[in-house]
């Protein structure tokens, strides 16, 4: 049987193609073969640990390989950011980031190192919360509308503290003085839990954070919060009133948690983790844990989350400009 030379081409490329893709599958179907490194852009104790220390156990039993957390502080998350994604695109180092990390960031800093959407593949959405307003015990107020009437009367006398700069703690901060007309100094920490430190210690007036980490603090009558951001009460803080009960802001906010991969991830890899976290934030007893802390398990899968991160980007960014917050 005669074949011409350009048929033979088409077919030996055809073989070829075969014998990759069957080794590429083959590859892909071992993973993972060894630990799981998920890197933290914010120091160690801070809500983005807690939450991954949360899933870690039944996420490890699901993948069967240790899942290691690692901590690269500093920027606001863009240092674990920018190694994350300069990282193998092997699926065995990731990225837990927060909603500052993810698309605060590259709007509020004028040369960011990384770009959310080229840069890395989404994996899954695992948590949205609000965050608790707060304060420490020596300020007299016992209300967001009380504090709003301290800090006019005592006008660029008061700070608030931050998980660091470019964040959403330092951005609904700046939302609620231009709502309110307060003025407050920024102090930005590396990460939340030495924020936490100083407020309870005094040496930070006012802060904006997650709930889970405010709620515990708050039951040990460690500082005093006093709204959150969310459109309903947190079942972790079920008598503290959202800020549009109080009437002193239209001010609404929800984070959000996430896991990504480097760019270039083979999508085998990701669909395997993601459907992982899927089944993890599906337990009842996860479920459980996260909401009476004060997060509600938020899945999205790859795709739902490139296209929700799509969308969350230019909304922050107009929320960047309005509060006139830029970073070098």
């Amino acid at each position: 049987m005669f074949i011409n030379l350009g048929a033979k081409k088409l077919i030996t490329q055809w073989f070829v193609l075969l014998i990759v893709g069957i080794f590429s599958s083959n590859c892909y179907s071992a993973y993972p073969d060894k630990p799981i490194k998920i890197i933290i852009g914010f120091s160690a104790g801070g809500p983005l640990d807690q939450h991954i220390r949360l899933l870690t156990e039944k996420l490890q039993l699901l993948l069967g390989q240790p899942i290691i957390v690692d901590f690269k502080v500093g920027a606001g998350g863009s240092v674990g950011a920018q190694f994350v994604a300069q990282a193998t695109p092997d699926g065995y180092t990731l990225l837990l980031a927060n909603t500052g990390t993810m698309v605060i960031n590259p709007a509020i800093y004028t040369v960011s190192p990384y770009n959310t959407l080229s840069d890395f593949s989404p994996v899954a959405r695992t948590a949205q919360q609000p965050l608790a307003l707060m304060v420490n015990n020596d300020i007299p107020a016992k209300s967001l509308k009380e504090f709003i009437q301290y800090a006019k009367a005592n006008s660029g006398k008061l700070n608030f503290g931050s998980g660091g700069n470019g964040g959403i703690s330092h951005l609904v901060p700046e939302m609620l003085m231009r709502e309110t007309g307060i003025k407050m100094t920024h102090v930005p920490y590396k990460g939340s839990l030495p924020a936490f430190t100083d407020l309870m210690a005094g040496h930070v007036n006012f802060m904006a954070d997650s709930v889970p980490q405010a709620a515990v603090f708050a039951n040990q009558k460690k500082l005093r919060v006093l709204a959150v951001t969310s459109a309903k009460r947190s079942p972790a803080l079920p008598d503290v009133p959202t800020v549009i009960e109080t009437g002193v802001a239209n001010l609404e906010v929800v984070g959000f948690y996430g896991i990504l991969a480097p760019k270039n991830t083979p999508i085998q890899v990701i669909e395997k983790l993601s459907l992982a976290f899927k089944d993890v934030l599906a337990s009842p007893e996860i479920e459980k844990r996260m909401t009476e802390e004060g997060a509600d398990p938020a899945y999205l899968n790859s795709e739902q989350f490139a296209k929700y991160l799509t969308k969350e980007m230019p909304r922050w960014a107009k929320v960047v400009q309005e509060a006139g917050a830029k970073l070098e």
